[in-house]
């Protein structure tokens, strides 16, 4: 490599980026070069959040280091300005190893405050407090109503069901008074380092019937008991954590709420209108390679850019 690049894999769920990562590292090994694997998918930051995820198991993680995995308690709010932070860090520390880091993962916030100059407001705890406050006894629409005459922008890239970024973004309103401090991607960014994005990307119809079938697979695969030990661990207090695709709607089937085959299809409509969200964020990367998922070919072609 001329310069330290991060290798960037990014898209939608359910298009293989995972694996793809893995294949990426195994290619730069053979070559010589050393390859560390970042996370950047919001979710499987929590420790115990493994199927809902698809997660890596630590035995599937052995084979290269990875990074910001495990790394909250189902308790805790995850918080975009510490991620960056903290895998910033750990970017460093990989490239001082001499080494290359592949950050992948599908959350666009997530990856893009790592990639690009990203300076997120601080917090104002009274101002939150009242926020949360009206959600209680008002409603996640009243909030989102008030978001769509003050941002209609930002508004339109943020899920009306996501209350905590809702009451975020409203926070950040009052705090600066300017609705640019929003945490979305800048209208021309500036890379943090040098960076090769990879975007992978999956015909809809076929990643629709893709991503139905690993919900239902989830189920199979003992989601319902994941949950169960999450719950001493504090997953119903937790507030981002409790509400995660897939989570929420088992919560709500032990609760007695809802019927299985209703969290099931909860899940399924909700992970389908998430992969569209993901889909259009990351069509707004104008430096995006992108790839058609399944190509036996895209290890090779990320590896040979990669290194010389």
């Amino acid at each position: 490599m001329t310069q330290p690049s991060i290798i960037a894999i990014v898209g939608a769920t359910g298009t293989g980026k995972t694996a793809l990562s893995l294949e990426v590292a195994r290619l730069l090994a053979a070559r010589g070069h050393h390859a560390e694997i970042v996370n950047a998918d919001a979710m499987q930051l929590y420790r115990g959040m493994n199927i809902g995820t698809a997660k890596l198991s630590e035995a599937e993680r052995a084979e290269f280091p990875h990074h910001m995995f495990d790394v909250l308690d189902v308790t805790a709010e995850a918080a975009v300005a510490d991620y960056q932070k903290q895998t910033r860090t750990v970017i460093e520390e990989i490239f001082s190893r001499g080494n290359i880091p592949v950050l992948v993962g599908g959350s666009g916030l997530y990856v893009s405050s790592v990639l690009f100059d990203f300076e997120f407001p601080g917090h104002d705890l009274a101002i939150r407090a009242r926020l949360e406050k009206e959600l209680e006894e008002r409603g996640i629409r009243v909030l989102y109503r008030r978001m769509m005459e003050k941002a209609p922008d930002a508004a339109a890239r943020i899920d009306q069901q996501n209350a905590r970024r809702v009451v975020r973004a409203l926070e950040v309103i009052e705090i600066t008074g300017d609705t640019a401090a929003l945490g979305t991607l800048p209208e021309e960014p500036v890379y943090w380092c040098p960076t090769q994005l990879w975007g992978v990307r999956e015909d809809r119809d076929v990643l629709t019937t893709r991503l139905d079938e690993r919900v239902l697979g989830m189920w199979r695969d003992g989601l319902l008991d994941e949950v169960r030990e999450l719950i001493p661990q504090g997953i119903e207090r937790g507030v981002t954590a409790r509400r995660a695709i897939g989570y929420s709607q088992v919560l709500a089937q032990l609760a007695g709420e809802v019927s299985e085959a209703e969290a099931i299809e909860q899940t399924q409509a909700l992970t389908r209108r998430y992969a569209r969200r993901q889909v259009s964020w990351f069509k707004r990367y104008a430096d995006m390679h992108w790839l058609e998922a399944g190509n036996s070919a895209n290890a090779q072609t990320i590896s040979s850019a990669s290194v010389t």
